[in-house]
């Protein structure tokens, strides 16, 4: 690549990024600490601590990712070890269960765990049915405790992320750093806690910042749960004065600044540090086969996790085929009617032909810029290339509800940007948003291909005529297409049903994404859940696809996609 070229893809980036990427941050940085006058104050910033609404939201959503992460390391590390080190039987199948909670969308999850454990839910009447519940008393297991329900539900939809990171980074661990340490006496937990841990710390940070932010600006399953004591629904919620109150503004930097810290604080203590290796990991060859109480305790312990993890995927499912599920274990009919609403509701059919509309464009937009950001990377000598490479993994760590509102925020009567106020007409601005949220997969991905195949291919063609366009396209793409296409799935995929940046941006139902329809079917009475359900299977049938091709492509590496 010629240094002019990388110049000009370095610049392009640096525009789209300033434009769709730094500016609505600037602009929710504007009306946080700006006043009417035009002048710097702190005074709405401090107010968002001085109201204890406000901080008790600011205060829930810290509490809410802080146990989320934690406790997705606590199944996540385990497995993940057991995963890499152990043959038995079973696994391969076991491993493949261990990802089925990213296949949903907590919040359409949300929807079937409310089912199960609500007033009149399965839980209830299972209890009243052996003995334990008299038939006039009922638990509201949900409203009692609807903090530990987001809590709960958010670390089954999370834990793969650092299930994926964690087994990434133990199939990269030099053997020979954990046999010398085992030859110095060094064994056992002593071993995983003073050699093994510390070699696998970047990547578990890596998982954990991703899960850590995700939980912290999750929107749509304190929604479904009716909590408004977290700072993600106090923010969607005071989207209707945007233009005319500068707290929602101050709230949402808030949010931004806690999740910069957060990132910051732990890179500096837990990511900062990584370990050179004399040789890529040759263990897999020589994993320890367990005897029959060990696979029986390894089974159970993977079986546990994959129950309670596709509790919600259950609870949709039924709900799905049900006309009515009122106060029993399981419904007492069962119908396809649903999946028939799902596929020819007015508000259904348009919003299926609206993500893939969206996801679509964005998806090959991520392709172009993500290849020629990654070539830059790879193939050219241009000084700054970790500033660029920082500036396209950072989507990863900024949370979508606030870019989402940073693009209301820059949109607004009287701005730059107002003739793409989302609320005439919000086409552009969510292709925008779903492609700058996973340009950081392409990147990744095309990043690995590209070091992973030889440049002397690319000298070759050249020296034998073929311009350096022509060699691009008829040589190195081909040699990485594997890569861009795991990478282009789980874009696209999650792009799919991608939720914040849908219920915030998505004002008119012509234009409703499958997310928000799912969320404005929830709420219609009668039978709108159970064709939300309906809705919400197909879109897991669709993302369980497309994460088990991008896994069949990349295998254990497909945790690096994951990594900011």
């Amino acid at each position: 690549m010629s240094k002019n070229t990388a110049y000009v893809i370095y610049g392009l980036t640096l525009i789209f990024f300033c434009c769709f990427f730094l500016w609505p941050i600037a602009q929710i940085l504007k009306g946080g600490f700006v006043n009417a006058d035009g002048v710097f104050t702190l005074v709405y910033f401090f107010e968002v601590f001085a109201n204890p609404i406000y901080l008790e939201g600011l205060r829930n959503a810290f509490i809410i990712a802080f146990l989320t992460t934690c406790f997705s390391f606590l199944i996540s590390v385990p497995l993940a070890f057991a995963s890499d080190r152990y043959e038995f039987s079973g696994k391969s199948v076991l491993q493949s269960l261990l990802l089925v909670p990213i296949i949903l969308p907590p919040f359409v999850g949300a929807i079937g765990v409310k089912q199960i454990f609500g007033q009149y839910g399965a839980v209830n009447a299972l209890l009243q049915s052996i003995g334990l519940l008299s038939p006039e008393n009922t638990i509201d297991w949900i409203g009692a405790n609807p903090f530990w329900g987001i809590v709960f539900l958010n670390t089954l939809h999370l834990y793969p992320i650092i299930y994926l990171n964690a087994v990434a980074a133990l199939a990269n661990i030099d053997p020979n750093m954990e046999e010398a340490a085992e030859n110095l006496g060094c064994t056992g937990l002593n071993k995983f806690r003073k050699i093994t841990l510390p070699l696998i710390r970047p990547g578990l940070f890596a998982g954990g910042t991703i899960v850590f932010i995700w939980a912290f600006t999750e929107l749509g399953v304190p929604l479904i749960f009716d909590y408004s004591r977290v700072t993600s629904v106090q923010i969607y919620y005071g989207i209707k004065d945007i233009g005319g109150s500068p707290f929602p503004y101050a709230l949402v930097a808030a949010m931004l600044m806690g999740s910069i810290l957060i990132y910051a604080l732990g890179k500096g203590i837990f990511g900062r540090t990584s370990y050179a290796m004399m040789a890529k990991a040759t263990h897999s060859s020589g994993l320890r086969k367990l005897s029959k109480p060990g696979t029986l305790l390894c089974c159970l312990g993977f079986l546990s996790v994959i129950g309670f993890a596709t509790l919600p995927h259950l609870g949709v499912v039924i709900l799905s085929f049900a006309p009515d599920w009122y106060a029993s274990i399981l419904p007492s009919e069962w119908t396809l009617a649903n999946y028939e609403l799902a596929l020819g509701h007015t508000l259904t059919v348009s919003s299926i032909a609206n993500s893939l509309k969206y996801a679509s464009i964005a998806t090959l937009f991520d392709l172009f810029l993500g290849i020629c950001i990654a070539y830059v990377l790879v193939r050219s000598k241009v000084p700054g290339k970790a500033f660029l490479d920082a500036l396209a993994m950072l989507p990863l760590a900024v949370p979508g509800l606030v870019l989402a509102f940073g693009y209301l925020a820059m949109s607004q009567e009287g701005k730059f940007f107002a003739f793409l106020n989302p609320i005439e007409n919000p086409t552009f601005l969510l292709i925008i948003a779903y492609a700058i949220r996973r340009l950081p997969y392409i990147v990744r991905s095309a990043v690995a291909g590209f070091e992973q195949s030889s440049e002397t291919y690319e000298e070759a063609a050249q020296n034998l005529g073929c311009s350096p366009f022509k060699t691009v396209l008829k040589i190195t793409l081909p040699l990485i297409m594997a890569n861009l296409l795991a990478g282009a799935l789980l874009s696209f995929s999650f792009a799919m049903l991608e939720v914040s940046d849908s219920l915030i941006l998505a004002q008119k139902q012509a234009f409703y994404p499958i997310t928000k329809a799912i969320y404005e079917l929830f709420q219609l009475l009668g039978d709108g859940r159970f064709v939300a359900s309906a809705l919400g299977v197909w879109a897991m049938v669709f993302l369980a696809v497309c994460i088990m091709g991008a896994s069949l492509i990349l295998g254990k590496k497909l945790g690096a996609i994951f990594r900011v």
